[in-house]
């Protein structure tokens, strides 16, 4: 092969380089770009200096093209508008500071969410969540991007993370319903119940947090532009909470350009069940053109229920229903910070549980009462950025409030037959607040930064029969923190980058007991402070295989509980647990280059104190330490372009867990496996994209999951065995100019296993209660754009 010529080095090198860290210039301060015409490249590492930003181009060809360049531009976008006129190319901004310039793509080439999104691996997609420039194919650990586009969102928005789980087999889920689920990555799975631990997976709406000790909200996806999830711990970056990982959830922005709007609706129909139906909106607004912009979201759905009570002459009795709004306000360049507003506002109800028993006929349930549900979340944030010469200045505040309503039927906790409720409702307030500064180097990455919060958590109670119950004694837990954290990746020669982090937090957690009187009473305080560690090496010999090797650290604080036994008014504490984790991954190829691309890891983790959430025998849910455990695995993906229109692609996530030293309460003369996570899980897909009459883009593709055995929770009484089965899906959607027709179907092989051995504490110990797989499912949806 001829070697290239120097103008075409010239550029790559200048592609590649942008110079990010380049002081601007008195007209880039002044907020005007002026840039001579010259080749593409460097016309771009000329705005990437002007603007402290990183502007990447993956295709040295594009980077030769002449550019007329940019006359009196008033924004970095302007700019970029300018550069590209009249050159096949788009710009695509990864986050406010890195942007990708690549050539449009050819109509018959498929959209990000086409191709499997298990293993979206460019090297040019950044990790945001790591809080530093670090690209995906160097980020240290396993992290999983999933890239959304409007096709995709349609189909899949409003089933939240339940259709992030359905691509991912390390992330796994209770089953109790949406907006009361736990969320379990990679076997961290602390036990079934929702009690008053705090989360092993934490959630956040870009940089706020979403959740602490409360139950996945289940956030409708629509209008988001991706969401990635970092396998934990992450105690270093993310602090307390962060056993098993993170999933951050990253809205598109305002943008001050256009006007913009897009809806979708959609109609489903379940076998033996009720009709459901879901819609979606999104508008856009500039307030004022490069200066502010205002993006609205509405969305509701309500999905048809399969379970009847034929005691109470009921169909269809689980029934769901979810609505809700988020609003964000960007204002750019005020002084040179870039800030956004924003709330959300979503309410999520369930009418009944979605479990059934044993011994009654198939999707029936005899219950004396309704069983309902609601989880109404409320949420406002405030962000700051400010771009440095040699940094990005970052600050956020966050403040959420959930409300938590669950029912039960207790019918028969008294030792009678008399119909019996036992009410729960939970007021949880949360206030998070960070400050950071992330280095712009790509080769060298850093963050350093600060972060406080405050968790206050109040669990109110009533039990007995109807119309006579008895409230039951409150308990309230609360958690102050701050720390300051730092993280930063250094070379080791040329083809290795150590990575080192620490974590500094100090924090006081309260519990009590307030009576019906309003006494407090069993009041414990701790007072802790505690450092969180991080080492890690990303390996790249040449070609097209990598390696990594990461060691993180995390913990969830202690708190108080209801006791096992008795009549519900008396206290129990549970300490803090520790978590560490060793994990060795291997990396090939990249999906967006190579025909065959896979990716794997090897990991162990220590787990010691491990809090749980359990139910007593009073049939109330407790939280207690359960003892040491340990889980050895291995997850990867792997994936094949056969043809340039077809993709396959197979995920498998395979673990051993084990309750090696289980606290004397939890012993059983058998081996013991951490709760609700399967040994062993599998996706697969095949997906095809083409173009009817050469002009319309059509897509189809068919996938498999198997979901393997697990144990509700640990104790003799509690290892009923859940999982083992295998749901098919497939789905297809044609794009006719704006309109977009989409059919998809799940459980096509209508499927009757059980996903999870609970749905009530009081009948728990019967052993008898399954939630059954969602049977056959089909949804029709149109989705528009303005």
């Amino acid at each position: 092969m001829a070697p290239r010529p120097d103008g075409l080095r010239r550029g790559v090198s200048a592609i590649l380089l942008c110079a990010p860290l380049l002081l601007a210039s008195p007209a880039a301060r002044a907020g005007s770009y002026e840039v001579p015409a010259g080749p593409l490249g460097q016309v771009l590492a000329r705005i990437g200096a002007l603007g402290h930003a990183t502007i990447l181009v993956t295709d040295p060809v594009l980077g030769t093209r002449p550019s007329r360049g940019v006359h009196d531009a008033h924004s970095l976008h302007g700019a970029l508008r300018q550069a590209i006129k009249g050159i096949d190319a788009r710009a695509q901004f990864i986050d406010p500071h890195t942007i990708r310039v690549s050539a449009t793509p050819r109509p018959v080439l498929p959209p990000p969410s086409m191709v499997a999104p298990i293993a979206l691996a460019q090297s040019d997609i950044l990790v945001t969540a790591s809080k530093q420039a670090v690209g995906l194919d160097h980020y240290p650990g396993s992290a999983k991007i999933i890239a959304t586009d409007r096709g995709w969102l349609a189909e899949n928005a409003a089933s939240g993370t339940g259709a992030i789980a359905r691509l991912l087999p390390i992330l796994a889920s209770t089953n109790l319903g949406d907006g009361r689920d736990k969320l379990f990555i990679r076997g961290i799975a602390d036990s079934s119940f929702n009690g008053p631990t705090q989360s092993t997976v934490g959630e956040y709406l870009g940089d706020i947090r979403l959740n602490y000790n409360a139950p996945d909200p289940n956030l409708n996806l629509y209008d988001m532009d991706r969401v990635e999830v970092l396998v934990g711990p992450q105690g270093t970056l993310y602090g307390a909470g962060t056993l098993g990982g993170i999933i951050r959830f990253v809205p598109n922005a305002p943008d001050s350009h256009a006007i913009a709007a897009t809806a979708s609706a959609g109609l489903s129909t379940t076998w033996s069940g009720a009709v459901g139906e879901d819609g979606a909106a999104m508008v856009n607004l500039p307030l004022a053109h490069d200066k502010a912009a205002v993006r609205m979201v509405a969305y509701g759905s309500q999905s048809g229920g399969y379970i009847d009570d034929p005691s109470r002459g009921l169909k269809n009795i689980n029934r769901s229903s979810s609505y809700g709004q988020r609003l964000s306000l960007r204002l750019d360049d005020l002084g040179g910070w870039r800030l956004d507003l924003g709330m959300v506002f979503q309410n999520l109800y369930s009418a009944d549980g979605q479990y059934t028993l044993l011994g009654t006929p198939e999707l029936t349930r005899n219950s004396a009462i309704a069983q309902p549900f609601h989880n109404n979340e409320r949420m406002g944030y405030l962000s700051a950025r400010r771009a440095l010469s040699w940094a990005d200045l970052n600050g956020s505040l966050g403040f959420v409030k959930q409300d938590l309503s669950t029912v039960f039927d207790a019918t028969g906790y008294d030792g009678t037959a008399t119909p019996a409720r036992y009410t729960e409702l939970n007021d949880i307030t949360l206030f998070t607040g960070e400050f950071r500064l992330s280095g712009h180097s790509r080769r060298h990455p850093w963050v350093l930064g600060a972060s406080t919060l405050y968790n206050a958590s109040a669990l109110m109670r009533r039990l007995g029969p109807l119309n006579d119950e008895t409230p039951l004694t409150t308990v309230v837990n609360t958690r102050g923190e701050g720390a300051l954290f730092g993280e930063v990746s250094f070379p080791l020669g040329r083809r290795l980058t150590a990575t080192v982090g620490e974590r500094l937090t100090v924090a006081s957690s309260s519990g009590f007991l307030v009576d019906t009187q309003g006494v407090f009473s069993s009041r414990v305080t701790h007072l802790s402070a505690r450092l969180s560690h991080t080492l890690a090496f990303d390996w790249h010999p040449g070609g097209p295989v990598s390696a990594f090797f990461h060691y993180q650290q995390g913990y969830r604080p202690g708190g108080l509980s209801v006791a096992a036994s008795g009549n519900g008014v008396q206290s129990q504490r549970f300490e803090t647990d520790n978590l560490s984790m060793d994990e060795l991954g291997l990396r090939y190829g990249r999906q967006d280059h190579d025909r065959l691309w896979l990716r794997g890891a090897l990991f162990f983790a220590d787990w010691a104190n491990i809090q749980a959430d359990l139910v007593g025998s009073n049939g109330l849910i407790t939280t207690a330490n359960i003892g040491h455990g340990f889980i050895y695995g291995l997850d990867g993906e792997i994936g094949w372009h056969p043809a340039p229109s077809w993709t396959l692609s197979a995920a498998a996530f395979l673990n051993d867990s084990r309750l090696s030293d289980p606290a004397p309460a939890y012993a059983s003369s058998l081996s013991q496996t951490l709760p609700n996570v399967a040994r062993g899980g599998i996706r697969g897909e095949a997906r095809w994209n083409g173009q009817w009459r050469g002009q319309w883009p059509v897509s189809a593709g068919a996938t498999l999951r198997y979901i393997g055995r697990s144990v509700l929770g640990v104790g003799a009484d509690q290892g009923v065995t859940q999982g083992g089965y295998v749901v098919l899906g497939a789905n297809a959607r044609i794009q006719i100019g704006r309109l977009g027709l989409s059919v998809m179907a799940d459980n096509l092989g209508n499927v009757r296993a059980n996903t999870f051995s609970f749905g009530n504490p009081f009948g728990l110990a019967q052993g008898n209660q399954i939630t059954p797989v969602r049977p056959r499912t089909i949804r029709l949806g149109l989705d528009t754009r303005f």
